[in-house]
């Protein structure tokens, strides 16, 4: 491409749209975090307006590409791994891949609302003794129940080199090391016993943190913290 992404997504964030920059960042493709930018909320928010585009998306992440304006994360990827060599060349692989990211949005969704279980329209503090039970059901069931998943697909995988898909890796990689990189912030005592268990996951979330591109991508200014306006949120009290 000779001008690069644009890339909508909230400001001061990493949540969903993190998912999209670790696929950027690793294929080196130039992109605009446009909210990051000076006057950069209103072209967010008209990426969601029906009266300004003809395709407007729910919520973030948008991807600007050219003409067109995608949305939804999982959808985005699928568009990014084809183009740029982020996921498998036959249908079947393309295919699987976006099984598996759909699942991981899943446990995305469940993470959000280990602190957020009755509204997203109340403050964490208004729904604090509903969220303990939420986090004690996930962290003990949930968490386990999809590591035991992504566990079996890396060690089912017939290619080589301990990826999810194939021999070589894919946006389903990028997302697994996000996604154990999210539960480590927000659940560290419960990531810490259970990771044993899970040694392929977590190899695979080291061999990702080794690609040249994401390591100088999480060590430099582009990378926001985690923080407690996210998705993945660390409150003591929930573990």
């Amino acid at each position: 491409m000779t001008t690069p992404y644009q890339l909508y997504y909230w400001d001061g964030l990493q949540g969903r749209g993190e998912f999209v920059r670790l696929a950027l960042e690793e294929a080196a493709l130039p992109y605009d975090d446009v909210a990051r930018r000076k006057k950069g909320m209103p072209a967010l928010m008209a990426s969601l307006d029906g009266d300004k585009v003809d395709h407007p998306s729910f919520a973030p992440p948008v991807l600007r590409a050219g003409e067109l304006l995608i949305g939804q994360t999982a959808n985005i990827l699928l568009f990014l791994g084809a183009r740029h060599g982020l996921a498998p060349r036959a249908e079947a692989g393309r295919l699987w891949a976006n099984q598996l990211q759909l699942t991981i949005c899943d446990i995305v969704a469940e993470a959000h609302d280990t602190h957020h279980p009755i509204s997203t329209n109340k403050y964490y503090e208004d729904q604090k003794k509903e969220a303990k039970a939420r986090a004690q059901d996930f962290r003990d069931t949930r968490i386990p129940k999809f590591l035991d998943y992504f566990e079996g697909v890396v060690r089912r995988n017939p290619g080589r080199g301990g990826w999810a898909i194939g021999s070589r890796r894919s946006y389903v990689d990028l997302s697994l090391f996000q996604l154990i990189e999210g539960l480590r912030y927000a659940f560290p005592k419960t990531m810490a016993k259970l990771e044993p268990s899970y040694p392929g996951l977590v190899a695979l979330r080291d061999k990702v943190a080794a690609r040249p591109n994401i390591a100088a991508y999480v060590g430099s200014k582009r990378r926001i913290p985690f923080n407690e306006d996210g998705i993945f949120r660390h409150y003591p009290e929930l573990e």
